[in-house]
């Protein structure tokens, strides 16, 4: 039933009891009821979709890392194909194959791309962590107090006083909503979600279900405990374990860069000289002259193109998500790029 509907309703059976509303009276009610369904269409429209991005952009794209891609693909694309069109228009189709300028315009475009992604992704992951890393010490600790005598909202107001890292802004909110009255239950439902992260909704989920189930719940908050502790712990053991992993990443690309350096800087110099001199002399049977620019330009290619792939494998091997990656993508292909640019 709507909004009028409903309203008309109140009406009839106020119309019963009391003497009947003039008509155009009804035609007022029946407009403010109009207006305030249009006002809470367009408050609903806000909330999500194009609505929410229009009136809260920000938020929009700090909410989750990779919505910060309807920024930044946008503008390398645009400075891509600006500097595209800017060279082309200027020094004919001819600079794509005698100019490195192309190549830096799609080095900074794929670094616009990336680099706000990876950024914003290191920080949510660095407040993912501090979040879960606290989480064992806090319910810990409620139990201990909740042994103690206790009662639950005295033990929440009691540590919403020490300090969690990130947590304690968390948990001063979970002691406000206690001391308004919410249940146990319903402010730890609030709180899970507030947090947002797996771990928090996986152990706030084991609280809840166990607290409706009845039984001690002093025992359920330390068995949250254990189990947020040993996921916490599992986590940190595998990341060491995958860190000489990514290590051997990071080496092979410099001993990549190292190598290519050298066989430039000696080799092909040398051959390069060697064969202007011959062609020079009028020798034959020595060798072609060799493109030392198209050389470099393609160990140019190659040294960018495996550090931004490299550093993909290094965020897959490391952390288990690839777009954690991105950093060190970002990193290895800008070193790429100055090296190659401005040493070889």
């Amino acid at each position: 039933m709507g909004i009028k509907d409903h309203f008309k309703n109140m009406v009839n059976r106020g119309n019963e009891s009391t003497s009947p509303l003039k008509s155009s009276e009804l035609s007022s009610v029946e407009a403010e009821v109009g207006e305030i369904t249009k006002n809470l269409e367009r408050e609903r429209q806000t909330r999500e979709g194009i609505g929410k991005f229009l009136k809260h952009p920000i938020d929009v794209l700090t909410e989750k890392p990779v919505n910060i891609f309807i920024v930044s693909i946008p503008l390398a694309l645009i400075l891509l194909i600006a500097g595209f069109i800017t060279m082309v228009a200027s020094y004919g189709i001819q600079v794509l194959f005698t100019s490195t300028v192309i190549d830096d315009f799609v080095v900074f475009a794929v670094l616009i791309a990336i680099v706000p992604v990876a950024i914003l992704d290191f920080k949510e992951q660095w407040r993912i962590n501090s979040l879960e890393n606290a989480l064992p010490n806090f319910f810990r600790d409620l139990a201990g107090m909740n042994d103690s005598g206790m009662t639950l909202p005295n033990a929440v107001h009691l540590v919403a006083g020490a300090e969690y890292s990130t947590l304690t802004p968390h948990i001063r909110k979970l002691d406000n909503d206690m001391s308004w009255g919410a249940g146990f239950v319903e402010a730890m439902d609030r709180f899970g979600k507030n947090l947002g992260t797996p771990l928090a909704d996986r152990s706030v989920d084991l609280i809840a279900k166990a607290s409706k189930a009845g039984g001690d719940i002093s025992e359920v908050l330390r068995a949250a405990a254990k189990d947020t502790f040993e996921v916490v712990n599992l986590a940190t053991e595998r990341s060491n374990n995958m860190l000489i992993y990514v290590i051997i990443v990071l080496v092979s690309f410099a001993v990549f860069l190292f190598v290519v350096a050298i066989l430039v800087s000696t080799f092909l110099t040398t051959m390069a000289t060697a064969g202007a001199s011959a062609a020079a002399s009028g020798a034959k049977g020595f060798m072609g002259q060799i493109d030392l620019f198209q050389y470099k330009r393609l160990f140019t290619h190659a040294g960018m193109l495996q550090g931004f792939f490299s550093g993909l494998v290094a965020g897959q091997m490391g952390e288990g998500r690839l777009i954690s990656g991105l950093k060190y993508s970002a990193i290895m292909l800008f070193i790429a790029w100055v090296t190659f640019r401005f040493f070889i």
